[in-house]
């Protein structure tokens, strides 16, 4: 082959040959903008999954808090019932020692006296108390009337009696006490003619 014939053969391939960097440079133009693409979907994808995560360990930590509330709740519940429940144990002790130990039955009495002292301390760890109340006046928020009588020594609306003891933890009313009441404005007894 001729020298003419080479270099025309050249000429004829040269559109068929490309420069390797300006192909590469167009595919990687091609490449990067999918790259991209792709990297910002996948920082959303994070973002998004980020948010979840961040929401689902909110939501758990919320269900761990509402679950010990109301575990503990179920739990004073069923305390506060079982000391209603235990309340009228220690007044039937307190009624049996109130009437007076028989002769000869001291020891008995004793051991009934020791028994309710140790409910009664049993109450006050759990923060139940009773307090003398007789003299003091009526609170119809603290007490209930169940009777009234006319006592001239004592002031209006007094209590002269405790019928049933009452219970209170800190300021809030456990039972209330079934109290009598003095009642002044009520007329004296009428004496009967004969």
């Amino acid at each position: 082959m001729s020298a003419i014939a080479f270099s025309e053969s050249i000429e004829f391939m040269k559109p068929a040959i490309q420069d390797p960097l300006a192909v590469g440079s167009e595919a990687n133009d091609g490449t990067v903008e999918t790259a991209a693409t792709q990297a910002d979907s996948l920082r959303q994808e994070l973002a998004t999954q980020k948010d979840l995560h961040l929401h689902l360990a909110a939501d758990f930590e919320n269900f761990k808090r509402r679950s010990r509330q109301e575990t503990d709740t179920r739990a004073a519940a069923q305390q506060d019932s079982f000391i209603q429940e235990l309340l009228p144990v220690i007044d039937n002790l307190e009624r049996a020692l109130a009437s007076g130990a028989p002769a000869g039955s001291q020891q008995f009495h004793q051991g009934v006296e020791m028994i309710l002292q140790q409910l009664r301390l049993l109450l006050v760890k759990h923060g139940i108390e009773s307090g003398e109340i007789v003299g003091k006046p009526f609170d119809p928020h603290q007490h209930e009337a169940i009777s009234q009588r006319h006592d001239p020594a004592q002031p209006e609306h007094a209590i002269l009696e405790v019928a049933q003891r009452g219970y209170r933890r800190g300021a809030k009313v456990f039972r209330p006490a079934k109290v009598v009441v003095n009642d002044l404005t009520s007329p004296k007894p009428a004496r009967h003619a004969r």
